[in-house]
């Protein structure tokens, strides 16, 4: 995704010698009390706890990132706190998420938490789309997942539950997966960019 390098970053990457591939958090714009490192850690265990074959580059960005990554995506011209994009199945991959820390900031400090514990949140709920799941046509199967996931991590209330509840931002605001149809071609591109096999 050349969005990435397009601002300066910190980042962590990890070569997953069992997977093929390597992992990488980018995070462009700074969390007080989360370094790349540490989200990178959490997205692992995260990733066990939901059972998500294959493993998901995380990017941290601010708002104006995010409203171009969603008009792309979604033809919706806002920032959003988290979009997912799952990679196609045969690649052993399992996708990408990208989160708002502008938004996470917001959103914490409304609903009493950190900044770091909210980008958790939304890197669970990323990864929960990533693991096939879709709160809004799966009968409530997401939100049960979701709810276990949290209370095994320790984190606080997640996105589905506080969906009635008044936050800087909740709208329907690009949580939805983003369409395995109509972003296939892009997304195998950008999953082959991103995270070709390391036996080159």
């Amino acid at each position: 995704m050349a969005l990435l390098f397009a601002f300066p970053f910190l980042y962590f990457r990890r070569i997953n010698r069992r997977a093929g591939f390597e992992e990488l958090v980018v995070m462009q714009k700074s969390v007080a009390g989360l370094t790349p490192e540490a989200l990178a850690r959490f997205v692992r265990l995260a990733s066990r706890t939901v059972r998500l074959r294959g493993s998901a580059n995380v990017l941290v960005t601010g708002n104006r990132a995010m409203q171009i990554l969603n008009a792309r995506f979604r033809n919706q011209d806002e920032p959003t706190d988290v979009l997912s994009f799952p990679a196609p199945a045969e690649v052993g991959f399992a996708g990408d998420i990208a989160i708002s820390a502008d938004l996470a900031k917001q959103n914490g400090c409304q609903l009493g938490h950190s900044a770091a514990q909210e980008i958790k949140i939304l890197a669970l709920h990323g990864l929960l789309h990533l693991a096939g799941f879709d709160h809004e046509q799966d009968n409530g199967e997401m939100a049960r997942r979701e709810h276990r996931a949290r209370k095994m991590l320790g984190l606080p209330m997640g996105l589905i539950e506080r969906k009635g509840l008044p936050t800087a931002r909740n709208n329907a605001h690009g949580r939805r997966r983003v369409s395995r149809q109509r972003n296939l071609g892009r997304a195998r591109q950008r999953v082959l960019v991103k995270a070709s096999p390391i036996s080159r």
